[in-house]
């Protein structure tokens, strides 16, 4: 139970005080700020506070914003604020420091904004809500009162909170096609005490359904898996938008939700190639590739914003173009479009599982994908070489973790450590050489299950820790994540299509599966402000270099068949280990809220 502490001249008939409870506070007076700091102290420390003036008049909305978001350790509107564990210190100190006696009434008479001040300038990360078209006010005159009241009565607040549940930006198809119900979808589910993850295991049930209607290989298993995969696009929607309704934000929530859409989506690719051989084609080399390009494209993604999250305004010329198509309508839904979004991406999909094959869904894919990933891939690395900005050593590390290198590229960075110049492109240039030298010999090689290839992994070992051996704070050192999964990827892929026996594929499609959710939980790991996975765990796990060698040494060392039963043991060890630490880690996480409001993947 939080406590909501009402300080002030007591109003009579105010709904205040059952507002308060039906947002789940204990409502308390205190009648100054001796009082009040009293109840501050009685409150146990792992409850929140709130402080209300009695006087307050505004929509239930704009408390509940106010008081009830959790990803704040603090936050307030005009007569009402709220402090959360973490800030409950500074609130304590606030209200000790409000002198009491002659004088001091400027300061009194409107506890609330006095305490936000205070709180302001102490720097815990206080967050003023931004109102919008709600009302938040103290009216200090009966006049004031009726005036605030008419404008309450005005604004209807639960249009605005179904209007702001809907994410501010996404895509064509969920903005036209999916928000304008879904948001009552979420309405519906709040009034019946569900949660956003409860949503999402929904939503990640459905698409498991799906994919399984796919794998019988049948037309009426295709046409049930598309409308399945758009059921579960509108319960992905619905959980967000749950959790902007009802202000259920948490990080094992954003976790839950970004891992299961990778989830739901590469089930579904392997379901398709499923049904497809159950039809006599065989398409796993192709879903692999979708698997592979896709999490290429977002690694891209997540390098780029990770690099310049503490970076100033971008305002370089291409910066400046965006912003000026961003200022014509229509350029904005093309732009948005053109990087095929989940919402595009998912509806392209379902649409042609329903009216086609696998093999020409998987070719759609894989060609819509490689223009989106060209498109931004393009404009990013534009900005990045006309950009004036000096790298965070948080960004550096931040790039040095998604690297994901392992004991052999760390060994060889500290070798290599001090023979390159921080800020040039020799970072990306090494990387980009890691894993070209690998990809060109092991696609053109003859034979590439051979010894000689585990000499080529060595080369490319050794330059992807001269990659990393200086800070990553270069133009485009963002590129050198990318740039290492591509290469890793794709010699998976290469190797496992040229060993040519049953159940190669889809073991290495597994063993892809298994690195790549390790990847994205790191980029949630660092996305929730607790850091990347523990060293052991990396170290564990061989890095990226570490697994391109082993999995060449296997190729070198086995059978085409024993190589198929060794990469399907690889897979299921690197699954149990990443799966069992990722999932010890979120559910013990004390990470704060947080919610992902960015561009739709």
């Amino acid at each position: 139970m939080s406590t909501a502490i009402l300080t002030g001249p007591p109003v009579a008939g105010s709904p205040l005080e059952a507002d308060l409870r039906t947002l789940g506070f204990d409502v308390r007076t205190a009648n100054d700020p001796t009082a009040a700091a009293e109840l501050i102290n009685a409150v146990p420390a792992q409850e929140r506070v709130a402080v209300v003036d009695p006087r307050f008049v505004g929509h239930l909305h704009a408390l509940r914003l106010a008081l009830t978001d959790p990803r704040f350790p603090a936050a307030a509107v005009p007569g009402a604020l709220t402090a959360q564990p973490a800030a409950r210190a500074a609130l304590t100190r606030a209200v000790g420091r409000i002198p009491v006696g002659a004088g001091t009434a400027h300061l009194t008479d409107v506890l609330t904004d006095t305490l936000t001040e205070s709180l302001d300038r102490d720097g815990i990360g206080l967050h003023r809500v931004e109102l919008g078209s709600l009302v938040a006010t103290v009216a200090l005159t009966p006049a004031q009162r009726e005036d605030a009241r008419e404008a309450v009565a005005a604004v209807d607040d639960e249009a605005v909170r179904l209007r702001t549940a809907v994410k501010s930006r996404d895509g064509f198809f969920t903005t036209y096609c999916i928000s304008p119900y879904s948001r009552y979808l979420a309405r519906w589910c709040a009034r019946r005490g569900l949660t956003p993850n409860q949503v999402t295991t929904a939503s990640l049930l459905t698409a498991l359904i799906a994919a399984g209607c796919a794998a019988t290989g049948t037309r009426g298993g295709f046409v049930a898996a598309g409308f399945l995969l758009l059921f579960s696009f509108v319960l992905d929607c619905t959980d967000g938008q749950l959790a902007r309704y009802s202000l259920q934000y948490s990080t094992m929530g954003a976790w839950l939700d970004a891992t299961f859409d990778r989830a739901k989506e590469y089930a579904y690719y392997a379901g398709l190639a499923l049904g497809a051989a159950r039809g006599g084609d065989d398409v796993w080399a192709l879903a692999l590739g979708a698997m592979v390009l896709m999490t290429c494209r977002h690694v891209v993604d997540f390098s780029f914003n990770e690099a310049n999250h503490d970076a100033t305004a971008n305002t370089s010329p291409t910066a400046a173009l965006s912003g000026k198509l961003d200022s014509v309508g229509w350029t904005v839904w093309v732009r948005r479009m053109i990087v095929l979004p989940i919402g595009e991406r998912w509806a392209m999909i379902a649409v042609l599982t329903a009216l086609t094959t696998p093999r020409i869904v998987f070719y759609a894919l894989l060609i819509g994908c490689a223009l989106a990933a060209c498109y931004t891939t393009a404009g990013r690395v534009l900005r990045s070489l006309t950009r004036r900005a000096r790298r965070t050593d948080r960004a550096a590390q931040a790039l040095a973790d998604l690297a994901d290198s392992g004991p052999l590229a760390e060994l060889i960075a500290a070798g290599a450590r001090g023979r390159g110049r921080t800020g040039s492109y020799l970072a990306p240039a090494m990387a980009f050489l890691s894993a070209a030298v690998l990809l060109v010999w092991v696609i053109f090689e003859n034979d590439p299950a051979s010894w000689l290839t585990v000499g080529v992994a060595v080369c490319s070992a050794l330059l992807a820790g001269a990659a990393v051996s200086r800070p990553l704070k270069g133009a485009l050192d963002w590129l050198v994540p990318p740039f290492f999964r591509a290469g890793e990827y794709v010699t998976i892929l290469v190797l496992a299509a040229r060993a040519d026996v049953p159940g190669a594929l889809p073991a290495a499609f597994g063993l892809v599966a298994a690195v790549a959710y390790h990847h994205y939980d790191t980029v949630y790991r660092i996305r929730g402000g607790t850091g990347a996975p523990p060293r052991w765990l990396v170290r564990a796990t061989g890095g990226h270099e570490g697994r391109v060698l082993v999995v060449t040494v296997l190729a070198a060392a086995l059978s085409p068949s024993g190589f198929t039963i060794a990469l399907t043991a690889l897979a299921v060890a690197l699954a149990l280990l990443v799966l069992i630490e990722s999932i010890r880690f979120w559910v013990s996480s004390q990470a704060p809220a947080v919610h992902d409001e960015g561009e739709p993947a």
